[in-house]
Protein backbone atom coordinates (compact mmCIF):
# COMPACT_ATOMS: atom_id res chain seq x y z
CA UNK A 1 0.00 0.00 0.00
CA UNK A 2 2.85 2.40 0.62
CA UNK A 3 4.12 2.17 -2.79
CA UNK A 4 0.41 3.41 -4.32
CA UNK A 5 0.96 7.09 -3.39
CA UNK A 6 4.74 7.17 -4.31
CA UNK A 7 3.20 6.13 -8.02
CA UNK A 8 0.29 8.56 -7.90
CA UNK A 9 3.20 11.21 -6.80
CA UNK A 10 5.62 10.64 -9.82
CA UNK A 11 2.73 10.52 -12.13
CA UNK A 12 1.97 13.82 -11.29
CA UNK A 13 5.07 15.07 -10.89
CA UNK A 14 5.11 13.82 -14.69
CA UNK A 15 1.96 15.20 -15.65
CA UNK A 16 2.99 18.44 -14.49
CA UNK A 17 6.76 19.06 -16.12
CA UNK A 18 5.24 17.76 -19.55
CA UNK A 19 2.41 20.51 -19.10
CA UNK A 20 4.73 23.03 -18.28
CA UNK A 21 7.38 22.79 -20.84
CA UNK A 22 4.38 22.00 -24.04
CA UNK A 23 1.32 23.72 -23.43
CA UNK A 24 1.23 26.32 -20.35
CA UNK A 25 4.76 27.79 -21.14
CA UNK A 26 4.13 31.64 -19.57
CA UNK A 27 5.38 34.89 -21.00
CA UNK A 28 9.01 35.49 -20.38
CA UNK A 29 8.92 32.42 -18.21
CA UNK A 30 8.92 31.87 -14.16
CA UNK A 31 12.06 32.61 -13.92
CA UNK A 32 12.92 36.05 -15.84
CA UNK A 33 9.13 37.19 -14.26
CA UNK A 34 10.36 36.80 -10.83
CA UNK A 35 13.15 38.44 -11.87
CA UNK A 36 12.11 41.37 -13.07
CA UNK A 37 9.49 42.02 -10.09
CA UNK A 38 11.64 41.18 -7.35
CA UNK A 39 14.76 43.75 -8.94
CA UNK A 40 12.47 46.47 -9.25
CA UNK A 41 11.52 46.46 -5.39
CA UNK A 42 15.22 47.63 -4.90
CA UNK A 43 14.89 50.72 -7.11
CA UNK A 44 12.12 52.28 -4.86
CA UNK A 45 12.60 54.79 -2.23
CA UNK A 46 12.75 54.44 1.60
CA UNK A 47 9.25 55.60 1.83
CA UNK A 48 8.28 52.86 -0.30
CA UNK A 49 11.26 50.04 -0.26
CA UNK A 50 10.39 48.97 3.40
CA UNK A 51 6.72 47.69 2.76
CA UNK A 52 7.77 46.20 -0.53
CA UNK A 53 10.93 44.82 0.70
CA UNK A 54 9.28 43.15 3.77
CA UNK A 55 6.63 41.31 0.93
CA UNK A 56 9.43 40.53 -1.70
CA UNK A 57 8.62 37.53 -1.19
CA UNK A 58 4.72 37.79 -2.21
CA UNK A 59 6.22 40.02 -5.34
CA UNK A 60 8.34 37.90 -6.63
CA UNK A 61 6.76 34.63 -6.46
CA UNK A 62 2.70 36.07 -7.58
CA UNK A 63 4.72 37.60 -10.68
CA UNK A 64 3.38 35.20 -12.04
CA UNK A 65 -0.30 35.28 -11.53
CA UNK A 66 -1.82 36.76 -14.68
CA UNK A 67 -0.16 33.33 -16.77
CA UNK A 68 -1.97 31.21 -14.25
CA UNK A 69 -5.32 33.12 -15.53
CA UNK A 70 -4.29 33.23 -18.92
CA UNK A 71 -5.66 29.59 -19.04
CA UNK A 72 -8.27 30.05 -16.79
CA UNK A 73 -10.78 32.98 -18.22
CA UNK A 74 -11.30 34.52 -21.88
CA UNK A 75 -10.41 37.69 -21.30
CA UNK A 76 -7.22 37.29 -19.69
CA UNK A 77 -4.89 36.25 -22.92
CA UNK A 78 -5.13 40.15 -24.95
CA UNK A 79 -3.80 41.62 -21.84
CA UNK A 80 -0.26 40.20 -22.88
CA UNK A 81 0.79 41.01 -26.12
CA UNK A 82 -0.29 43.31 -29.17
CA UNK A 83 -0.05 41.88 -32.83
CA UNK A 84 0.70 45.12 -34.44
CA UNK A 85 1.86 43.83 -37.76
CA UNK A 86 -1.81 42.60 -38.27
CA UNK A 87 -2.35 47.05 -38.33
CA UNK A 88 -0.10 47.31 -40.96
CA UNK A 89 3.62 47.97 -41.71
CA UNK A 90 3.54 51.47 -39.70
CA UNK A 91 1.12 50.63 -36.72
CA UNK A 92 4.26 51.34 -34.45
CA UNK A 93 4.02 54.34 -35.16
CA UNK A 94 0.60 55.58 -36.24
CA UNK A 95 -1.60 53.19 -33.91
CA UNK A 96 -3.19 55.25 -31.61
CA UNK A 97 -2.03 55.45 -28.05
CA UNK A 98 -5.02 55.91 -26.49
CA UNK A 99 -7.80 53.43 -25.97
CA UNK A 100 -11.05 55.46 -26.58
CA UNK A 101 -8.86 56.75 -29.67
CA UNK A 102 -8.18 52.99 -30.59
CA UNK A 103 -11.72 51.69 -30.08
CA UNK A 104 -12.55 54.55 -32.41
CA UNK A 105 -10.72 53.67 -35.02
CA UNK A 106 -10.83 49.85 -35.00
CA UNK A 107 -13.74 48.89 -32.10
CA UNK A 108 -13.18 46.94 -29.38
CA UNK A 109 -13.59 43.61 -30.34
CA UNK A 110 -11.04 43.85 -32.90
CA UNK A 111 -8.26 45.34 -30.45
CA UNK A 112 -9.59 42.12 -28.20
CA UNK A 113 -8.23 40.35 -30.84
CA UNK A 114 -5.34 40.95 -31.61
CA UNK A 115 -3.75 41.85 -28.12
CA UNK A 116 -3.84 45.19 -25.79
CA UNK A 117 -1.06 44.87 -23.60
CA UNK A 118 -0.12 49.22 -23.71
CA UNK A 119 -3.65 49.76 -22.79
CA UNK A 120 -4.04 47.37 -20.28
CA UNK A 121 -0.29 48.17 -18.24
CA UNK A 122 -2.33 52.02 -17.80
CA UNK A 123 -5.40 50.53 -16.52
CA UNK A 124 -3.55 48.31 -13.77
CA UNK A 125 -1.53 51.61 -13.00
CA UNK A 126 -4.94 53.29 -12.27
CA UNK A 127 -5.96 50.20 -10.29
CA UNK A 128 -2.73 50.47 -8.03
CA UNK A 129 -2.85 54.16 -7.72
CA UNK A 130 -6.39 53.89 -6.51
CA UNK A 131 -5.33 50.79 -4.02
CA UNK A 132 -2.89 53.22 -2.84
CA UNK A 133 -4.93 55.81 -2.06
CA UNK A 134 -7.14 53.72 -0.41
CA UNK A 135 -4.47 52.05 1.89
CA UNK A 136 -5.42 48.53 0.68
CA UNK A 137 -2.16 47.01 1.53
CA UNK A 138 -3.63 43.56 -0.20
CA UNK A 139 -4.71 45.17 -3.65
CA UNK A 140 -1.52 46.86 -3.55
CA UNK A 141 0.19 43.78 -3.65
CA UNK A 142 -1.99 41.88 -5.51
CA UNK A 143 -1.77 45.09 -8.48
CA UNK A 144 1.88 45.43 -8.15
CA UNK A 145 2.84 41.79 -8.82
CA UNK A 146 0.47 41.98 -11.83
CA UNK A 147 1.44 45.19 -13.19
CA UNK A 148 5.22 44.22 -13.30
CA UNK A 149 4.12 41.03 -15.35
CA UNK A 150 2.25 43.10 -18.28
CA UNK A 151 5.07 45.60 -17.84
CA UNK A 152 7.44 42.82 -18.76
CA UNK A 153 5.67 41.15 -21.60
CA UNK A 154 5.01 44.64 -23.24
CA UNK A 155 8.49 44.42 -23.52
CA UNK A 156 9.49 41.32 -25.20
CA UNK A 157 9.45 41.57 -29.34
CA UNK A 158 7.82 38.40 -29.31
CA UNK A 159 4.77 39.88 -27.94
CA UNK A 160 4.42 42.60 -30.65
CA UNK A 161 3.46 40.44 -33.82
CA UNK A 162 1.30 37.85 -35.18
CA UNK A 163 4.22 35.30 -35.59
CA UNK A 164 4.47 35.18 -31.89
CA UNK A 165 6.04 31.94 -31.58
CA UNK A 166 7.73 31.85 -35.01
CA UNK A 167 4.76 29.36 -36.38
CA UNK A 168 4.54 31.57 -39.96
CA UNK A 169 8.30 31.59 -40.76
CA UNK A 170 9.00 27.80 -40.18
CA UNK A 171 11.13 28.97 -36.58
CA UNK A 172 8.65 26.97 -34.17
CA UNK A 173 9.61 27.44 -30.35
CA UNK A 174 11.31 31.04 -31.03
CA UNK A 175 9.40 32.44 -28.34
CA UNK A 176 10.36 30.07 -25.32
CA UNK A 177 14.22 30.03 -26.56
CA UNK A 178 14.06 33.92 -26.56
CA UNK A 179 12.47 34.85 -23.52
CA UNK A 180 12.40 31.84 -21.60
CA UNK A 181 16.03 29.57 -22.24
CA UNK A 182 18.31 32.69 -23.02
CA UNK A 183 17.70 34.29 -19.54
CA UNK A 184 17.98 31.33 -18.19
CA UNK A 185 21.79 30.45 -19.32
CA UNK A 186 22.65 34.02 -19.51
CA UNK A 187 20.87 36.56 -17.12
CA UNK A 188 23.25 35.24 -13.69
CA UNK A 189 25.68 37.90 -15.83
CA UNK A 190 23.54 40.50 -16.84
CA UNK A 191 23.29 44.24 -14.96
CA UNK A 192 20.44 44.81 -13.37
CA UNK A 193 21.69 47.64 -11.53
CA UNK A 194 19.51 50.39 -12.84
CA UNK A 195 19.68 52.85 -10.20
CA UNK A 196 16.31 54.72 -8.13
CA UNK A 197 13.25 54.81 -9.48
CA UNK A 198 12.00 58.27 -11.43
CA UNK A 199 8.19 59.74 -12.30
CA UNK A 200 6.49 58.97 -15.53
CA UNK A 201 4.97 61.99 -16.61
CA UNK A 202 2.42 59.64 -18.94
CA UNK A 203 2.19 56.55 -18.60
CA UNK A 204 0.07 55.65 -21.56
CA UNK A 205 2.76 56.56 -24.27
CA UNK A 206 5.91 55.51 -22.00
CA UNK A 207 4.20 52.27 -22.43
CA UNK A 208 3.91 52.93 -25.89
CA UNK A 209 7.59 53.69 -26.15
CA UNK A 210 8.26 50.09 -24.58
CA UNK A 211 6.30 48.31 -27.06
CA UNK A 212 7.63 50.32 -30.17
CA UNK A 213 11.28 49.19 -29.03
CA UNK A 214 10.39 45.99 -28.58
CA UNK A 215 8.79 46.15 -31.99
CA UNK A 216 11.82 47.20 -34.13
CA UNK A 217 13.75 44.07 -32.85
CA UNK A 218 11.85 41.90 -34.22
CA UNK A 219 13.63 41.77 -37.26
CA UNK A 220 17.05 40.55 -35.58
CA UNK A 221 15.07 37.90 -33.46
CA UNK A 222 14.19 35.93 -36.36
CA UNK A 223 16.86 36.72 -39.14
CA UNK A 224 19.70 35.64 -36.67
CA UNK A 225 17.71 32.48 -35.82
CA UNK A 226 17.21 31.66 -39.20
CA UNK A 227 21.18 32.25 -39.92
CA UNK A 228 22.23 29.81 -37.28
CA UNK A 229 19.72 27.24 -38.46
CA UNK A 230 21.20 27.40 -42.28
CA UNK A 231 24.61 26.80 -40.99
CA UNK A 232 23.97 24.18 -37.82
CA UNK A 233 22.15 20.57 -38.17
CA UNK A 234 18.98 19.74 -35.91
CA UNK A 235 21.78 17.54 -34.18
CA UNK A 236 24.09 20.83 -33.11
CA UNK A 237 21.00 22.85 -32.86
CA UNK A 238 18.93 20.64 -30.51
CA UNK A 239 19.69 18.60 -27.62
CA UNK A 240 18.39 17.05 -24.53
CA UNK A 241 17.87 18.29 -21.36
CA UNK A 242 16.76 16.48 -17.72
CA UNK A 243 13.86 18.67 -16.17
CA UNK A 244 12.62 16.73 -12.85
CA UNK A 245 12.41 13.20 -14.20
CA UNK A 246 11.33 13.49 -17.80
CA UNK A 247 14.36 14.21 -20.90
CA UNK A 248 13.43 17.48 -22.78
CA UNK A 249 14.33 18.82 -26.34
CA UNK A 250 15.82 22.42 -25.91
CA UNK A 251 17.80 24.52 -27.90
CA UNK A 252 21.59 23.17 -27.49
CA UNK A 253 23.63 25.43 -25.58
CA UNK A 254 26.08 26.28 -28.76
CA UNK A 255 23.55 27.34 -30.52
CA UNK A 256 21.53 29.53 -27.89
CA UNK A 257 25.24 30.79 -27.17
CA UNK A 258 25.79 32.10 -30.45
CA UNK A 259 22.26 33.17 -31.00
CA UNK A 260 22.54 35.18 -28.01
CA UNK A 261 25.99 36.88 -29.03
CA UNK A 262 24.66 37.70 -32.22
CA UNK A 263 21.74 39.55 -30.57
CA UNK A 264 24.10 41.86 -29.27
CA UNK A 265 22.77 41.81 -25.62
CA UNK A 266 19.26 42.45 -26.77
CA UNK A 267 17.29 40.30 -23.96
CA UNK A 268 18.98 41.95 -21.36
CA UNK A 269 18.23 45.44 -22.57
CA UNK A 270 14.73 44.05 -22.75
CA UNK A 271 15.25 42.85 -18.80
CA UNK A 272 16.58 45.82 -17.89
CA UNK A 273 13.86 48.25 -19.39
CA UNK A 274 11.29 46.10 -17.98
CA UNK A 275 13.11 46.21 -14.72
CA UNK A 276 13.32 49.88 -14.95
CA UNK A 277 9.51 50.35 -15.79
CA UNK A 278 8.59 48.68 -13.29
CA UNK A 279 10.26 50.48 -10.32
CA UNK A 280 9.42 53.72 -12.40
CA UNK A 281 5.55 52.86 -12.37
CA UNK A 282 5.22 51.46 -8.72
CA UNK A 283 6.44 54.59 -7.71
CA UNK A 284 4.82 57.02 -10.16
CA UNK A 285 1.74 55.45 -9.07
CA UNK A 286 2.61 55.91 -5.21
CA UNK A 287 3.25 59.73 -5.85
CA UNK A 288 0.17 60.52 -7.83
CA UNK A 289 -1.92 58.51 -4.91
CA UNK A 290 -0.28 61.41 -2.63
CA UNK A 291 2.39 59.38 -1.19
CA UNK A 292 0.61 57.64 1.54
CA UNK A 293 2.51 56.06 4.14
CA UNK A 294 3.13 52.19 3.85
CA UNK A 295 4.87 51.87 6.94
CA UNK A 296 1.71 51.52 8.38
CA UNK A 297 0.71 48.91 6.26
CA UNK A 298 4.12 46.60 6.90
CA UNK A 299 2.47 44.18 8.99
CA UNK A 300 -1.18 43.76 7.30
CA UNK A 301 -1.17 40.23 5.72
CA UNK A 302 -2.01 39.76 2.47
CA UNK A 303 -3.39 35.71 1.57
CA UNK A 304 -5.27 34.90 -1.42
CA UNK A 305 -6.82 32.06 -2.26
CA UNK A 306 -6.00 30.32 -5.37
CA UNK A 307 -9.39 31.37 -6.69
CA UNK A 308 -8.25 35.31 -6.37
CA UNK A 309 -5.78 34.69 -9.07
CA UNK A 310 -7.65 32.10 -11.31
CA UNK A 311 -11.09 32.92 -11.63
CA UNK A 312 -13.39 30.57 -13.18
CA UNK A 313 -13.97 30.82 -16.61
CA UNK A 314 -14.45 29.28 -20.22
CA UNK A 315 -12.55 26.18 -20.88
CA UNK A 316 -11.47 27.74 -24.70
CA UNK A 317 -8.59 27.91 -25.37
CA UNK A 318 -6.15 30.81 -25.80
CA UNK A 319 -3.32 32.13 -27.31
CA UNK A 320 -0.48 29.86 -26.37
CA UNK A 321 3.10 30.78 -25.91
CA UNK A 322 4.85 27.86 -26.26
CA UNK A 323 8.16 27.40 -24.14
CA UNK A 324 9.62 24.01 -25.46
CA UNK A 325 10.51 22.89 -29.67
CA UNK A 326 8.29 20.70 -32.27
CA UNK A 327 9.02 17.40 -32.51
Amino acid sequence: MKSIPLILFILVLFISIFSFQFKTKPNWGFFAHQKINRMAVFRLPPEMIRFYKHHVQYITENAVNPDRRRYAVDYEAPRHYIDLDVYGDSAVYKMPRYWNDAVERFSEDTLQAYGIVPWHVNFVTYQLTEAFKENNAKDILRYSADLGHYIADANVPLHTTENYNGQLTGQYGIHGFWESRLPELYSANYDFFIGKAEYVENTQLAIWEAVKDAHLALDSVFKFEKMLTEKMADDRKFSSELRGNVNVKVYSRDFSKAYHTMLGGQVERRMRNSIKMVGDYWFTAWVNAGQPNLDLLIEEKAIFSKEEFISPGSSKILRQHESGVKN
